[in-house]
């Protein structure tokens, strides 16, 4: 209780009197916002805003990552740029924040990370990827309600149904596939170095409609249309294994 003024002391006890509420404000920390997360088509060919960094255009998902200089990123741009981020909702209604951090190739376990107090996904994301690249698995993560840009208030019910909603999402990022009653050619580089080529393998290992793949030898991930097979298959794939499949 050191150092809270009677104003201080008068809203966390008394705005309003309920035992939940005044344990939510003593027990949850949530800081200022170190990142933000940005829909890719707003950002067109513009550059990033000063003092952030920005998660490249080989990035997957639906979303971009801004990290400002509170979040005192320690690596590159080839380092954030394993990084996905999106928003997943939570059972009580509040878009959570998601990080998957890709941090070493042929990754057999992923690890879900709840983050401290006091911090966001931005202040950790330096952390997430020193700790997977050590013990060679990669690192799923989230903010809580109302930290970082996840929307909500910080309480214990939240928190509850904040993890929850990370778990699903995390285990719904492959699990999807083997609904899928399309065909489905996938094109893989054997040198992927945002998505390692172990995630195509087991795509292709899940997928009901998966005809056959091609890897490309050598190829990494903003390559791969440079090399003449993956037209080739492309055209293979469109002009007779699509017609013969819906036959």
């Amino acid at each position: 209780m050191n150092g809270l003024s009677v104003s201080e002391l008068c809203c966390l006890f008394c705005c309003p009197p309920c035992p939940g509420r005044i344990a939510a404000k003593l027990a949850f920390l949530p800081p200022e916002s170190t990142y933000s997360l940005v829909a890719e088509p707003e950002l067109g060919a513009g550059a990033a805003p000063s003092g952030t960094l920005r998660a490249s255009a080989g990035t997957p998902g639906r979303w971009k990552l801004h990290l400002t200089e509170r979040a005192d990123f320690q690596y590159s741009q080839r380092e954030l740029d394993t990084i996905e981020v999106f928003q997943t909702k939570s059972a009580r209604g509040n878009r959570i924040s998601c990080m998957y951090v890709r941090c070493a190739p042929g990754a057999r376990y992923t690890v879900l990370f709840s983050h401290g107090n006091a911090v966001d996904l931005g202040q950790m994301s330096s952390f997430y990827i020193g700790l997977g690249s050590r013990i060679s698995c990669n690192v799923f993560s989230y903010d809580y309600s109302g930290y970082g840009v996840s929307s909500g208030k910080p309480s214990e019910k939240n928190l509850y149904a904040d993890i929850d909603a990370a778990w699903q999402a995390l285990r719904t990022s492959i699990e999807k596939v083997s609904k899928i009653t399309s065909p489905v050619l996938i094109i893989h580089g054997t040198e992927d170095e945002v998505i390692d080529f172990s995630h195509g393998l087991a795509l292709y290992e899940r997928c009901p409609k998966a005809v056959e793949p091609l890897w490309v030898e050598g190829a990494g991930h903003n390559d791969i249309e440079l090399y003449s097979q993956y037209l080739e298959r492309l055209r293979r794939f469109i002009s007779q294994e699509l017609p013969s499949q819906r036959a």
